[in-house]
């Protein structure tokens, strides 16, 4: 937790699935959204493409079909295969 408080991406990354599935501690879409803008801010392809996901359905963030494309775009841009799978239906 600290780690990803701290701006290490991977933390930031790996917390944020860890609220999302709830695996070992309790389920939080808010805070696992909030992590993954956090990482996705830093460019990483996987955690823009997760935070796209957040935005598309409104998990812990109010849904926000622009910014989830853009999102997705981004993310697609750098080779995320999930990404570029979903942008291709935009």
């Amino acid at each position: 937790r600290l780690a990803a408080e701290q701006g290490h991406i991977q933390a930031q990354y790996n917390l944020a699935n860890s609220y999302k599935q709830g695996t070992g501690i309790p389920r939080g879409d808010r805070e696992a959204a909030r992590l993954f803008g956090l990482a996705a801010e830093q460019g990483i392809a996987a955690t823009q493409f997760d935070f796209a996901v957040c935005c598309e359905l409104g998990k812990g963030v109010p849904q926000d079909l622009g910014e989830a494309a853009c999102y997705c775009r981004l993310a697609a841009e750098q080779g995320d295969a999930d990404a570029q799978t979903n942008f291709a239906g935009c």
